[in-house]
C-alpha cells in the first residue's frame, strides 16, 4: 500500500508544479494556454452578444462556450486537487474568480442570458503578472492598494457627505419643481442631483422654473468644486506611500537628517550614523 500512496502523492505534486509553477517549461506552457483560452472565451461571449453574429453563428458560439467551460472546470478541479491548502485556495481572490468564471454557463441552463456574465473571466488575465514575472507591475499595484487602504476613511467620509448633499438638493428641487416638471418623487430628484453634481447631465430631467434653474446652477458649480476632492486625497496618499521611508537619524559628521531605513552610513559624507 505504501508505493501506491507515494505514487498518488507524487502525481499530486507534479500537477501542482505544472499548474502553479512558472519555472518549468510545462508550467509556463500550461499558463500561456490558459491565458489564450481565457481571451478566446471572452471574445466568444462578446461576439455572441452581436445580434447578426448570434443569428448566423449562435450554435457554434454555444458549443465553444461549453467547451471552454468544461476546460476551465477541469482546471479548477485540478487546482483544488493539487493545492496543499484547498480551503485557502477556494477562498482566495483567484480561487473565487476561477469559480465565478464557471458559474454563468451552468446558470444559463436555468436562467436565460446569464452566460453573458462570463466576461468576468477577463479578471483571470491578472495571472499574466505572475506568469511572466512582471514584479515591477505588481509592486506598483501594491502601491495603489496601499494608498487606497490608507485613504479609504477620508474617501468614505467624503462620499457620505456627498450623499447627504445630493439628498438635500434632490428634496429641494422636488419641492421647487414638483411632479409637473418631471420631479415626481424625491428619489428621482436625488437621481437628477447626482447626474448634475457629477457633471454628467443626461438631460432627461431638467428644472423649468427660474428658482429651480438657479439651484441647478449652484449644483453644477458645486460639482466642479468637489469633483477633484477624492482624486486629490488618493494622490496625496499615493505620493506618501511611494516616498521612501527614512529613519529619523542625523549624521554626527555633516548633520544631514533622514536616511534610508537600513542605512548604516551617511549618504552625503559616508560617516557612520550610529557612532
Amino acid at each position: 500500500m505504501q508505493p501506491t500512496h507515494h505514487k498518488t502523492h507524487s502525481l499530486k505534486e507534479r500537477i501542482h508544479v505544472i499548474i502553479e509553477g512558472t519555472d518549468t517549461p510545462a508550467g509556463k506552457l500550461f499558463d500561456v494556454c490558459i491565458l489564450v483560452a481565457i481571451i478566446a472565451s471572452v471574445l466568444v461571449v462578446m461576439l455572441d452578444s452581436v445580434l447578426e453574429l448570434r443569428i448566423a453563428y449562435g450554435r457554434y458560439f454555444a458549443v465553444a462556450e461549453w467547451l471552454f467551460t468544461i476546460l476551465f472546470t477541469i482546471e479548477y478541479a485540478l487546482r483544488l486537487y493539487s493545492s496543499p491548502n484547498r480551503r485557502a485556495y477556494a477562498f482566495s481572490f483567484f480561487g473565487v474568480v476561477d469559480l465565478l468564471a464557471l458559474l454563468p454557463t451552468y446558470l444559463s441552463l436555468f436562467f436565460v442570458g446569464t452566460h453573458y456574465l462570463l466576461v468576468v473571466r477577463i479578471l483571470r488575465i491578472l495571472r499574466i503578472f505572475r506568469v511572466f514575472r512582471l514584479k515591477s507591475y505588481m509592486q506598483q499595484a501594491g502601491f495603489l492598494a496601499a494608498a487606497f487602504k490608507t485613504s479609504q476613511h477620508k474617501i468614505t467620509v467624503f462620499f457620505l457627505s456627498l450623499l447627504l448633499l445630493v439628498t438635500i438638493f434632490g428634496a429641494v428641487l422636488y419641492v421647487v419643481e414638483g411632479p409637473k416638471h418631471g420631479f415626481t418623487s424625491i428619489p428621482k430628484s436625488i437621481y437628477w442631483a447626482v447626474v448634475t453634481l457629477t457633471t454628467v447631465g443626461y438631460g432627461d430631467i431638467s428644472p423649468k422654473t427660474p428658482l429651480g434653474q438657479a439651484i441647478a446652477s449652484m449644483v453644477m458649480i458645486t460639482g466642479y468644486a468637489i469633483i477633484a476632492v477624492p482624486t486629490g486625497i488618493f494622490t496625496a496618499e499615493l505620493t506618501r506611500t511611494m516616498r521612501p521611508q527614512l529613519q529619523p537619524v542625523s549624521c554626527p559628521n555633516c548633520g544631514k537628517f533622514g536616511h534610508a531605513t537600513n542605512a548604516k552610513y551617511c549618504d552625503r559624507c559616508g560617516h557612520d550614523l550610529h557612532v
